[in-house]
């Protein structure tokens, strides 16, 4: 069957890929499983349900969930095939964002999670003139439940009236709002249609490697980012589309045991996760002691040396990926065929070190706006630095001034009621502006060098791209988040987040007393100076303008819930400068609050 629409993908695995676990969640201990079949028909109650709620074509409901599970599945299709607009949320903004996202999307209701986020919409309901009920996934005292909506769908008698919406809507309607996660300013609420994104899933498809003799039944994803990330919104619907199982996992912290328990074969990850996974096996491996820490850091060396990626070639190769780095494909669950990154810059490092480990990462590249993919590297076609080649179904073009612009079926439609914003994204021949700078080399490969918007200049009229320089910094084991600032300076400097566990460590090794508390530790000048010969090593390798003149250490750590990272783990530079204000004119020894 063609495939248009986005609920036309359920169809699509209804009729050629039917499977028994199409989605999984566990609940209270136990893995519990929607087949494909059940899919359809609870999708189907859902759209009834709704509809006798009052629910018509162009409606918006919200969802929004702590993790996602299989009740997100059943109602995002309920909500798509009658023509209403979904709304997925994140669950760590703040009140003030839900209610600005509510009121400029004019949600009609929202499904929650949980008892936290019921609270938090209940508590700005009154606010949002719009949102006419709440509805819970989980039981909750007083509270209407989902399972309410599915009981008023439950009889099918009105399953036509359902088929005759869905057999109106066009390619071209709205299917969803995404906001952005907002590093700067005013969440923007992104408006995609079902052929933005079923574009997008087209484009990206021939990119997934598929393992012989793996049947798509038997072919598992564990799936843990946020599915109201475009990112994971559009992989939730190539995976579907290519039939496949979809674990969601509990949480970040459960991800060690979910792999166990799953085994799967594909994830989808942010360059923040992959550094963490790496620094707890560097960790590790480095404090087994004797034999052990010899043996780990031996084959360190064996990698770091290697030409090149691939399978290992060579006794040394051989002998290093079986004592060590098979260890780290186990710890994925031993079945992992790629990982895939998106949404921010991985460092080369990082890549080559799980590329020889045998876990190939594939890294991407694209924005809310795009769908989100613009370009992702391959099996077939990878190159490390880059963000691979651009998708067939694409238009990329460098901008005189290096600005990577795109057109194509999966650029998005409009902003939410800002007219003004849409236009100033757009050039006058149709181009999307990015607002990331980059090339295409010689090959074809797409390479990103930074985001055109935090990219400042100095008071010397000299150019500094910041994300390059921090994904260089945080190599270090000290350094846990570091952001380089220094408009209008004469220098830049940085906000330096230790690694508060290893520096604890690192303390208790020689002897140093430098606290206990992330607010001790920043005080410490035996740190300071540890961090800044790391500071002095990395500078070696930048130009004089570019170099890191001062550093001050943060008191706290960087987080989703401090306000100072998305719930991506991107850097709010606009929120981390604004709270470390005091320490920054520090820096350039003003005093006060003046600038």
């Amino acid at each position: 069957m063609s495939v248009t629409r986005l609920f036309d993908i359920s169809r699509h695995c209804l009729e050629k890929f039917p499977n028994d676990k199409m989605f999984s969640t566990k609940y209270d201990g136990e893995w519990k499983s929607l087949s494909t079949q059940e899919f359809v028909n609870n999708g189907n109650a859902a759209s009834r349900g709704l509809l006798k709620l009052g629910i018509e074509p162009g409606d918006k409901i919200a969802i929004i969930t702590s993790a996602t599970r299989n009740e997100w599945v059943v109602m995002d299709l309920g909500i798509l095939q009658i023509g209403a607009v979904s709304v997925p949320v994140y669950p760590t903004i703040s009140t003030d964002d839900y209610e600005y996202i509510f009121n400029n999307s004019d949600a009609k209701y929202c499904f929650v999670s949980d008892r936290g986020l019921y609270d938090k919409v209940a508590a700005i309901k009154s606010k949002v003139p719009s949102l006419q009920g709440i509805f819970s996934f989980d039981e909750i005292d007083g509270v209407a439940n989902w399972q309410e909506v599915m009981n008023m769908g439950a009889d099918d008698a009105t399953q036509g009236e359902v088929d005759d919406i869905a057999r109106s809507i066009k390619e071209d309607d709205l299917a969803t709002i995404i906001y952005t996660s907002g590093t700067t300013g005013k969440p923007k609420g992104v408006m995609l249609t079902h052929q933005n994104i079923v574009a997008n899933v087209q484009g990206a498809y021939p990119r997934i490697p598929r393992k012989k003799g793996l049947e798509y039944q038997d072919t598992k994803v564990l799936s843990f980012l946020p599915i109201c990330h475009i990112f994971e919104r559009m992989l939730f619907y190539l995976y579907q589309y290519n039939g496949m199982s979809l674990y969601f996992a509990e949480s970040i912290d459960k991800m060690s045991e979910n792999m166990q328990e799953v085994k799967p074969h594909y994830m989808s990850v942010v360059p923040r996760l992959i550094e963490k996974v790496y620094d707890k096996i560097y960790e590790k491996g480095t404090s087994s002691g004797g034999l052990k820490t010899k043996i780990f850091l031996w084959a360190m060396s064996v990698s770091k040396a290697k030409n090149g990626i691939g399978k290992p070639s060579g006794i040394k190769e051989i002998i290093a990926d079986k004592l060590v780095f098979s260890k780290w494909r186990e710890g994925l669950g031993g079945n992992i065929i790629t990982l895939i990154s998106g949404s921010a810059a991985l460092s080369d490092r990082l890549n080559k070190m799980f590329q020889n480990a045998g876990i190939p990462i594939m890294e991407g590249y694209g924005l809310t706006e795009t769908s989100p993919v613009i370009a992702v590297n391959s099996f077939e076609h990878m190159r490390i630095g880059t963000v691979g080649k651009p998708l067939h179904n694409l238009d990329v073009k460098i901008q005189e001034d290096g600005e990577i612009t795109v057109k194509g079926p999966s650029v998005f439609k409009a902003y939410m009621k800002n007219e003004e914003g849409t236009r100033e994204v757009f050039t006058p021949d149709g181009y999307f502006k990015t607002g990331d700078i980059g090339h295409i080399d010689e090959d074809g490969f797409l390479k990103i060098t930074d985001r055109k918007k935090e990219m400042f200049k100095t008071s010397g009229g000299k150019y500094v791209a910041p994300q390059i320089i921090e994904n260089l910094a945080k190599a270090s084991k000290f350094i846990e988040q570091i952001m380089v600032v220094g408009e209008g300076e004469k220098m830049p400097t940085a906000f330096v987040q230790p690694d508060f566990g290893f520096v604890k460590n690192w303390a208790k090794r020689h002897n140093l007393n430098i606290g206990d508390t992330p607010e001790e530790i920043a005080k410490s000048e035996e740190l300071k100076a540890r961090i800044e010969k790391e500071i002095e090593y990395l500078n070696t390798k930048l130009g004089n303008w570019e170099q890191i003149k001062k550093i001050t250490l943060t008191p706290e750590v960087w987080s989703i819930e401090s306000g100072m990272l998305t719930p991506t783990l991107k850097l709010k530079r606009k929120a981390i400068r604004e709270r470390y204000n005091d320490l920054y004119n520090k820096m350039y020894n003003r005093t006060g609050n003046a600038e």
